[in-house]
């Protein structure tokens, strides 16, 4: 069993009164007697987290190889809630490590309880798996060297383009490919920095994915402005934690327990922990505002799969 950073014990025994304050009586109920996930909870006396080891600023593996991230701090919030819910503070938290490939069906197959990483809501995932309400809102886009003078996918017209595998990145370039007749060589990493990698050795003319992610790629490289990312985004991408399908009553759970952080204005500072702070173990800061659209978010919590619900 992994032993989690102080942070993070602390952001779950801390705030241990009150996280489900105002839940409604109804959606509290459902969540008691009708969900198979809490009654297996319960049951085996064990809450399983998934997480990314290399995903930062959302899920990553601290200097002592533990989880730690943006990710992971809701998800220790919710697992507080599940406790404080089920009336069993000594319930267990096991960790389990997943990849872009592995993540939803360690969901969809009950091995995963919570999804705690880097994944985007979209309707087609939802045939296998449950989404959270929204927890931030990212852009894809393209990242590639300033001398090739790529500006969106019409100049990669039968060029070879990376991203990572079991990505909607990968789905946006195969549809985009299809509808537009471009002709790219779509190239697949097996993790976010194979791809990238295949753009540094000028495998690939671009690296498409998520504009978060390849801001923090950029940060960990030494000739960081020989590269730019694209201004042209060509999909909305509403990132939330997975949960397992068809079980009303966590889902309402895990929302009320995220809309409480957003009424109570605590996502402010834990937007600013993992956004707007040197990341532990890191020492780069991403300084990166929040977005408009999250800001609605967190005003109007939603987990619509709807890229058009964002813009």
């Amino acid at each position: 069993m992994i032993l989690l950073p102080k942070f993070l014990r602390r952001a779950m025994l801390g705030l241990l009164s009150g996280l489900l304050v105002g839940l409604p009586a109804q959606a509290s109920s459902a969540a008691t007697l009708d969900s198979s996930t809490l009654r297996k909870i319960r049951d085996t006396g064990v809450i399983v987290l998934g997480y990314r080891v290399d995903s930062a600023p959302f899920s990553y593996l601290d200097e002592k190889l533990r989880p730690i991230g943006y990710s992971l701090e809701l998800c220790g919030h919710i697992t507080e809630a599940i406790k404080k819910h089920l009336h069993k503070p000594e319930l267990e938290l096991k960790l389990v490590a997943v990849t872009s490939a592995t993540r939803m069906p360690l969901v969809a197959n009950g091995s995963v309880d919570l999804e705690c990483g880097v994944t985007t809501n979209t309707l087609e995932r939802q045939k296998t798996q449950a989404f959270s309400t929204t927890t931030f809102v990212a852009e894809t886009r393209l990242l590639s060297k300033r001398s090739a003078g790529v500006r969106g996918l019409g100049d990669l017209r039968g060029k070879p383009v990376a991203s990572t595998i079991a990505t909607t990145s990968i789905q946006l370039l195969h549809q985009a490919n299809l509808n537009e007749q471009l002709g790219l060589k779509i190239l697949i990493g097996q993790d976010d920095r194979d791809a990238f990698r295949l753009l540094q050795s000028g495998r690939a003319m671009a690296y498409a994915m998520d504009d978060v992610l390849l801001r923090m790629l950029l940060l960990s490289v030494a000739n960081a402005g020989d590269y730019e990312i694209s201004a042209e985004a060509f999909s909305v991408e509403p990132y939330a934690i997975g949960l397992p399908r068809a079980d009303a009553g966590f889902k309402a759970l895990v929302d009320e327990t995220l809309a409480g952080l957003y009424r109570r204005g605590e996502i402010q500072a834990i937007y600013r922990r993992w956004f707007q702070s040197v990341l532990p173990s890191r020492g780069l800061n991403l300084q990166l505002p929040m977005s408009e659209a999250f800001k609605r978010v967190i005003a109007n919590p939603t987990d619509s799969a709807d890229p058009q619900h964002y813009r």
